[in-house]
């Protein structure tokens, strides 16, 4: 059975979530296109917006790595620690008084799981 696409569809849950907040605080502050200079609504689309760019990268990479390794235990590691990361900078970005050290965290994390799947892939005996 593969691992990833468990990873996958606990982070589309957890996309959808951002997505029904962004037009959750739409819809409350009637403000239909942009951000209307408001600094919750510009962190919860941001917030949407970062997830949006790194995931779908991080699942293709993860999904590559486990075909090409029978390690199970760094396929779940590698998984946990991309979704603790991206939980962590969501929390870190989405306070008005930004939590940093979350949001930091949760970007080194995320770039440390991109390459260690990038590099072990492209190290791997199984690709040639």
């Amino acid at each position: 059975m593969l691992i990833t696409p468990i990873y996958a569809a606990i982070l589309a849950i957890i996309y959808v979530a951002l997505s029904f907040n962004v037009i959750r605080m739409r819809i409350k502050l009637k403000i239909p296109f942009g951000d209307g200079k408001d600094k919750q609504l510009k962190r919860a689309m941001r917030v949407h917006g970062n997830f949006s760019e790194y995931v779908p990268l991080a699942i293709i990479l993860l999904y590559f790595l486990e075909l090409h390794s029978q390690n199970n235990l760094l396929i779940h590691s590698l998984g946990s620690a991309f979704l603790i990361a991206r939980l962590s900078h969501i929390f870190g970005v989405s306070q008005i008084k930004e939590k940093i050290a979350f949001r930091v965290f949760g970007l080194f994390i995320t770039g440390g799981v991109l390459c260690i799947c990038a590099s072990t892939i492209l190290l791997s005996d199984s690709i040639n």
